[in-house]
């Protein structure tokens, strides 16, 4: 998947520092944490659950979602493991 577009907005819209591709093995979850900035993710593939506020959601190839800073999420990888493509943004507090 070409990502070029993508990330080129995301830079335009106060991404630019920290656009990162990151890989993670098969079944993996993470304990309830939160983050310090905005985070902006793009499953490039392998399939990723998302859990915040009570509300969990999956997530394949090509589709992409956002996270707020401060938000108390978990994460999953799925059976495959998975792919994405993150863009963070910190504020100019955390820095």
């Amino acid at each position: 998947m070409d990502t070029t577009a993508i990330e080129a907005k995301w830079e335009s819209e106060g991404y630019a520092v920290d656009v990162e591709r990151k890989t993670f093995p098969p079944h993996l979850s993470t304990p309830p944490h939160s983050h310090p900035f905005d985070a902006r993710v793009l499953i490039l593939a392998g399939a990723f659950t998302l859990t915040a506020q009570g509300q969990s959601l999956t997530f394949y190839p090509g589709e992409h979602f956002e996270v707020a800073a401060g938000c108390i999420h978990s994460q999953h990888y799925g059976p495959e493991g998975t792919i994405f493509l993150i863009a963070r943004k910190h504020h100019p507090s955390d820095v």
